[in-house]
């Protein structure tokens, strides 16, 4: 089985070149794809300085537009999404989020957060279906037909379809690792105002699927 990772990235020219170098060591991974969704910093010429294949959206998506952007064209047997602004990432957190699924013997893995930071650690134990660090089997992507329209809801919407389907998930803890909150990116203002952004797309996402039933 292979795998490809696919980096959805929204203004984050300061942390993504991390996230790439250690991606690149992972010999699991045979492409990497990075979605630009809308950046307007140096997002795009610096993944562009790494061995990956850049899809450059001239206007933001959200992020379930730019995973579905991600997977356009592309065929693999386990997609590794991972967030643009991880902090502490190493190969090991990769094999571990990769190796259940690539085994055959799991459908999905989430990974959360452990001895970051408080503030990171707390957030995903208050709600680890919203971590954005999967891998899953391809196969799972093609019968989610909504998950261009759930912008931010897109863990959601993976959630629910896991909860519909039977589809056997493990939990796996990358220890050591966390990521830089909206607060840090944006002001605290700005990034609370973006929080709040972010939780409105996952309701109205959630009011939309739950109407279509």
């Amino acid at each position: 089985m292979e795998a490809i990772a696919i980096i959805p990235a929204y203004n984050e020219e300061k942390t993504i070149g991390d996230v790439l170098e250690v991606l690149e060591k992972v010999s699991l991974i045979r492409k990497i794809i990075v979605v630009s969704d809308g950046s307007t910093d140096n997002t795009v010429d610096v993944a562009r300085s790494f061995n990956v294949e850049v899809v450059e959206l001239e206007e933001n998506r959200g992020k379930g537009g730019a995973l579905k952007a991600g997977l356009e064209n592309i065929r693999a047997d386990v997609v590794l999404f991972l967030d643009a602004d991880l902090l502490g990432l190493t190969v090991e957190h990769v094999h571990s989020l990769l190796e259940p699924v690539l085994e055959n013997g799991v459908d999905m893995t989430i990974g959360i957060f452990e001895k970051g930071r408080i503030a990171t650690d707390l957030a995903q134990k208050m709600a680890p279906q919203l971590s954005g660090q999967r891998a899953l089997k391809f196969s799972l992507l093609e019968q989610i037909s909504d998950i261009d329209v759930s912008r931010f809801g897109v863990e959601v919407a993976l959630n629910r379809f896991m909860e519909s389907s039977g589809t056997k998930v493990q939990v796996v803890i990358l220890p050591d690792m966390s990521h830089v909150m909206k607060e840090e990116k944006l002001g605290v203002w700005k990034g609370m105002a973006a929080r709040m952004k972010m939780y409105w797309e996952i309701v109205k996402y959630l009011t939309r699927a739950s109407s279509l039933r």
